[in-house]
């Protein structure tokens, strides 16, 4: 007993060592190190929510896909990953745990088996699923992320919140969808299977197990192929019996999706996609649809009790029970042939009835697309008439009064100028009258002035009548003077002489 513990602690110590699934902090752009599982490292946009935790989800060191867990749906909202070769499956092995979802305290940063979580974490299962929800109930837990589509460590994709509730039957065909999709349409229209980015979810219902857990109102997946001149398709898959997998283009996808949301940044080059790419992988999948179809017809017509052994190829098979009796395997060799012309005229029958409905769908496509051309073209005549229309009934009251406006200034300047012409013709005679009227008292005005400048004159005459009288007296003199003088001097120079 001892040895066998030691073994088993070993291996949940060896286990522990090679798994992990670290919780992104808030502060961490989108998923830290697991963004390279998006599309140019870009997580789809609008599908924040309080209740919402990212899990980078790793093993043996290193990232493998990326998770957006919902704690209010215990369910996942989506598991991002990069499309790899085709795992082999396997037996399921243990389910495990995120302790830090339900104990953000927790020091335990890797995934752990849940009997050893339940000494280990605080609040275990308040906000994930755990394995004792889906005993005794109709659900199974179905990967989003299936086993089957990753070639690393297997036991990565065994963690609980990688998982949602899911029926045995919808789970073996959600399985063999995924399959037949990747390894027949979406990888070989890829080329290198690592430029080929997966988003895998599930939009929960009302209804839940055990009060607890979501159960899927459907499952959808979304590819990006991101080469030059890739593509982009949505699938859908309701959880209802008897709905097959639905291709729908990401566009309408996003609107069947509970959030606003934009799965790939820019649409995974919307502009530059190969739509020859586009209908070969159509094609494909519909030939998996058409098996799903067989599969379902199978199901439906074969007792309950022989189908309980079958599997899906996706999981381990059972061992063999007894061998067939002689009898039926002779009836199986003399059945299978004309199981198989039914087939032949099974599908021949389905091929014609496809072929008319893409006919009978094309032609009342053309009809749809002329009658929209037509009554298109017609009804921007019509807006434009009567947009034509307005605006010229808009037009026509400032028109108006922009013309009665030009008339009152018309007017105004007519009075204006006759305003003006009236006052020149009466400022003529006024002017006259004026001058007239002031011409004697400037007459009488000025004798005073010419009898005072007579007086000045008469009075400069006479005293320039005596000025020139008594100069000319006095000149006189003067000569008189020096005659005398000279004379004088002569005789008494005489008088000298004879003395």
């Amino acid at each position: 007993m001892g040895t066998a513990r030691w073994l088993a602690l070993g291996s949940l110590l060896a286990l522990a060592g090679r798994l992990g699934g670290r919780i992104v902090g808030e502060e961490e752009a989108g998923f830290g190190e697991c963004n390279k599982f998006f599309y140019a490292e870009t997580p789809p946009a609008g599908l924040e929510a309080d209740s919402h935790v990212k899990i980078c989800q790793r093993s043996e060191g290193a990232e493998r896909f990326a998770t957006l867990y919902s704690t209010r749906d215990r369910i996942p909202v989506y598991s991002a990953f990069r499309a790899a070769r085709p795992g082999a499956g396997g037996v399921e092995q243990r389910w495990l745990v995120e302790p830090q979802i339900d104990d953000p305290a927790s020091n335990l940063e890797e995934v752990i088996n849940e009997a050893d979580a339940i000494t280990s974490v605080t609040n275990l299962g308040s906000k994930q699923a755990l394995n004792t929800d889906y005993l005794d109930s109709d659900y199974q837990r179905g990967q989003l992320y299936p086993v089957s589509l990753s070639n690393a460590l297997q036991t990565a994709t065994f963690t609980l919140t990688n998982a949602a509730p899911m029926t045995p039957s919808f789970r073996e065909r959600w399985y063999m969808n995924l399959n037949g999709l990747m390894d027949r349409a979406l990888t070989p229209q890829c080329g290198h299977e690592e430029d080929l980015y997966i988003i895998a979810g599930a939009v929960p219902s009302e209804h839940r197990v055990k009060d607890k857990v979501a159960v899927p109102k459907f499952v959808w997946l979304a590819a990006c192929c991101a080469v030059p001149g890739g593509w982009a398709m949505g699938f859908v898959k309701h959880t209802r019996d008897g709905d097959i997998i639905e291709d729908v283009m990401v566009k309408d996808l996003e609107k069947l999706l509970p959030f606003n949301v934009q799965l790939f940044r820019n649409n995974c080059a919307e502009t530059e996609q190969d739509t020859e790419k586009m209908k070969k992988i159509l094609e494909m999948v519909n030939q998996v649809q058409d098996e799903e179809r067989m599969v379902q017809s199978k199901e439906s017509s074969i007792p309950l009790s022989s189908t309980r052994g079958k599997r899906s190829a996706l999981l381990p098979p059972e061992a063999p029970g007894e061998s067939s009796s002689l009898l039926g395997r002779l009836m199986g060799f003399i059945a299978t042939p004309v199981i198989r012309l039914f087939q032949l005229i099974y599908y021949l029958v389905l091929g014609l009835l496809k072929i008319f409905v893409y006919f009978l769908w094309y032609v009342a496509k053309q009809v749809m697309n002329g009658l929209e051309s037509c009554f298109y073209h017609l009804g921007s005549a019509t807006v434009s008439y009567f947009l034509a229309i307005g605006e010229e009934l808009v037009s026509i009251p400032w028109k108006v009064l922009k013309v009665m406006a030009k008339i009152i200034r018309a007017i105004l300047r007519i009075l204006c100028c006759l305003l003006k012409a009236v006052c020149r013709v009466l400022g003529i005679p006024v002017r006259v009258l004026v001058d007239v009227a002031t011409f004697p008292v400037y007459t009488l005005g000025a004798i005073p002035i010419v009898c005072k400048d007579i007086a000045v004159g008469l009075g400069g005459t006479v005293s320039l009548l005596f000025d020139a009288a008594f100069g000319t007296m006095g000149g006189l003199f003067q000569v008189i003077s020096g005659v005398f003088k000279r004379i004088g001097y002569k005789v008494t120079l005489d008088n000298s002489g004879e003395l």
